[in-house]
């Protein structure tokens, strides 16, 4: 469904010099038509001055600022803005941050966007439009919606990389975005964008840098030593799952074989392997994979290997053992909707409807979006 223009919610009024709309000086240019958002029964061709309201002005303004990036008159706009409401961009943030840790996508990517517009070029708002879309990604994801989220983590990577490209550097711009690759499996990107926080954070003595500094720096080594020591920037790795994550199981789990020819003991090939596996409903050697992968190094620290593991397990009948993996898994990520959904389809198998019940209304209470435990709760 096609979605509506937000411009179309804004015209544009010329005011009179005498006009006066705020307790701040707003210096008006009455040569320079403003624009209005619309109430919800405003016909502009009968508006009606002495109607208007400063925030219609100021909520135009932010809707023009950003949805229309090449506005003419946009500068004049952001100074008025400012002038009436000097706390703006703070009282912004604060909300979008809010909006975001709430999960409502919508609301804050309006407010991220208006914030954007007002002030483009502050690369803390640039990183944290990056950090927003980057989790709304995740949470796509985690429902199974891979459209949309590769269409966000698109937004999420422009954004990253503007704020990466920002004179002065921005660290932190660096950190975030290699953990964005390195949740997609770019290791070879991730690796780059830690040694680039490194380089940049490298003449900062403690003091300056701070407990959360100095943490950064330790998990970023952390993280390049891991991806050094199970050789994962081989291209034979980043094309399986290339190769898998586009349906092409077959193509992938040939590249990751070959990649395990080599590095027979790093964890993230047999998770992968096995992730091919159970793609095709190879669930019998697809849980051997996962098992070999506990069994490596760091292969038992990953909550994700153990949800898998669960899967072929349900799937071969294996209902105690499924049983078992997720409540390890549980515990390991309390709030992973995944897991408790996956609980909640094991208790179905058993024939166990209310038990399965609550575990999907568990979902609902830290994801009200999840399409899966929205059906699942409607059928029971």
């Amino acid at each position: 469904m096609a979605q509506s223009n937000p411009l179309d919610s804004v015209f544009f009024v010329s005011l009179p010099e005498d006009i006066n709309l705020s307790n701040h000086a707003m210096n008006i240019d009455p040569s320079i038509p403003l624009p209005v958002q619309k109430k919800p029964d405003d016909d502009a061709s009968s508006f009606n001055i002495a109607d208007l309201t400063q925030e219609q002005i100021l909520s135009g303004i932010l809707t023009v600022l950003a949805y229309d990036k090449n506005n003419e008159h946009a500068d004049y706009y952001r100074r008025i803005m400012l002038e009436a409401r000097p706390n703006i961009k703070k009282e912004l943030a604060e909300a979008a941050i809010l909006k975001t840790k709430n999960e409502d996508w919508d609301l804050a990517e309006e407010i991220w966007t208006a914030l954007h517009g007002l002030d483009p070029k502050d690369m803390a708002i640039t990183l944290n439009m990056a950090l927003y879309f980057d989790q709304r990604a995740d949470s796509y994801r985690r429902n199974d919606l891979h459209e949309d989220a590769d269409a966000y983590d698109a937004l999420a990577l422009n954004y990253y990389t503007e704020a990466m490209n920002a004179d002065p550097e921005i660290p932190d711009a660096f950190f975030n975005a290699a953990f964005f690759h390195f949740k997609r499996r770019n290791f070879s990107g991730a690796k780059g964008c830690f040694e680039s926080y490194l380089a940049l954070t490298a003449d900062f003595d403690d003091k300056e840098l701070g407990e959360n500094g100095l943490y950064k720096k330790e998990r970023a080594q952390e993280m390049i030593d891991k991806i050094k020591s199970r050789n994962l920037e081989d291209e034979q790795f980043h094309a399986a799952y290339d190769y898998i994550v586009s349906g092409q199981e077959e193509k992938g789990l040939e590249a990751i074989r070959k990649f395990l020819q080599s590095n027979p003991a790093v964890w993230n090939a047999w998770f992968l392997l096995g992730w091919g596996l159970r793609r095709l409903e190879r669930y019998e050697d697809a849980m051997q994979a996962f098992l070999h992968a506990r069994e490596c190094e760091g292969g038992d620290e990953s909550p994700d290997t153990l949800n898998e593991l669960a899967i072929c397990q349900m799937e071969t009948g294996d209902f105690e053992g499924a049983e078992d993996s997720l409540i390890d898994a549980l515990n390991m990520d309390a709030d992973n909707t995944k897991i408790i959904s996956n609980l909640g389809f094991l208790a179905l198998k058993r024939g166990k409807r209310d038990e399965a019940k609550k575990y999907f209304e568990t979902v609902l209470e830290i994801d009200p979006n999840d399409r899966l435990a929205q059906s699942q709760v409607a059928q029971l």
